[in-house]
């Protein structure tokens, strides 16, 4: 499930290529909605680094965290309180900082949950994340319930020159999905170090892990403050983009969100759960489009996917891919067995 095929890299490459080149071919399909596209797009590529962070856990580590939204969430408040309120903020400063925050915060939660395991890491998860929500919810410094503006959205500056304006739909696209790509390298190179074998032995079998001699709590403890961090990234993102922050950003419906799009992208693959993410949030659109009650059917994909794709969209393409190459060899041996 770790090692990704030749012909999946290049296939991940070519989507790839077609996000990078929307901006030439929108204009001709979809005319004077292209616009609106690119925001969506911009969208699910920031929940596809959400639920990316959140397969280094549920995938790689075998941590079913429901709370994975309160770093999401957290970071777009960071953001809204650090950045000055009429001056556009330096990304450098402004970026390093909710990440940092981020990173502490997860922690602090990774040392008072790491020793629960199975449905008491579930819920320990969830009751944070849920802490987080009430107290934003209810902070007048915060905004309460309506949340924050952020009036002027961070700029990548040189000194006093402005480099790039994230105000620009164009520009905060092309910066998210540099980033979605950054992130999936970094979750390659990962889970191919010693490191990420270990987390790989951890799910497998903790206890020989154990017995080997390695203290697996340190090793999940920094698992988890990594995947905070990168959900931080996926939440500066989004509050760069909207511009605005709110308490359901970090409620459990945004974690289960994200879940969901593991669990249908196929966990433990990495590029699945981006997959999953576009997936995911494509059905949601359509599914909005003409009921209210849009997770009903949602649910259906779910239980379907479940059923009959266990290994959710990348696990099938992996199984595929596996199949396809192991036919020519199957040739070969036939043919000298004949001879």
């Amino acid at each position: 499930m770790y090692n990704t095929p030749r012909s999946i890299t290049l296939f991940l490459g070519f989507l790839f290529i077609l996000l990078l080149c929307y901006p030439l071919y929108g204009d001709l399909i979809f005319g004077s909605k292209s616009s609106f596209y690119m925001q969506k797009l911009t969208t699910i590529i920031i929940f596809a680094i959400l639920a990316m962070s959140l397969d280094l856990l549920v995938g790689v580590s075998g941590l079913v965290s429901m709370g994975h939204a309160l770093f999401f969430g957290f970071a777009g408040y960071v953001l809204a309180l650090i950045s000055p309120e009429y001056d556009a903020a330096n990304i450098w400063i402004v970026l390093p900082a909710v990440l940092a925050s981020c990173a502490v915060i997860g922690l602090v939660v990774a040392f008072l949950t790491i020793k629960t395991s199975g449905i008491y890491f579930i819920m320990v998860t969830l009751a944070f994340g849920q802490m987080a929500f009430y107290f934003f919810n209810d902070s007048d410094f915060a905004g309460g319930s309506d949340g924050m503006y952020i009036m002027m959205k961070p700029a990548v500056m040189l000194g006093d020159i402005q480099l790039l304006n994230l105000e620009s739909k164009q520009t905060i696209f092309y910066t998210s999905l540099a980033c979605m790509a950054l992130v999936y390298l970094i979750l390659r190179m990962l889970l191919r170090s010693p490191f990420g074998q270990v987390l790989v032995g951890i799910h497998a079998n903790e206890h020989r892990v154990k017995a080997i001699g390695y203290n697996t709590n340190h090793y999940k403890i920094v698992s988890f403050v990594i995947a905070a961090t990168l959900a931080g990234l996926a939440g500066f993102l989004a509050a760069t983009q909207y511009g605005f922050v709110n308490p359901s950003q970090l409620g459990w419906h945004t974690s289960g969100y994200a879940l969901m799009m593991v669990i249908m992208g196929g966990a433990g693959t990495i590029f699945g759960p981006a997959l999953g993410a576009f997936v995911f949030e494509i059905l949601h659109s359509f599914f909005e489009s003409f009921t209210d009650h849009w997770l009903m059917l949602m649910g259906t994909v779910m239980i379907a996917v479940v059923l009959f794709l266990p290994n959710g969209i990348g696990g099938a393409l992996l199984e595929f891919v596996r199949k396809l190459e192991k036919k020519p060899v199957q040739a070969q041996d036939g043919e000298k067995s004949d001879g």
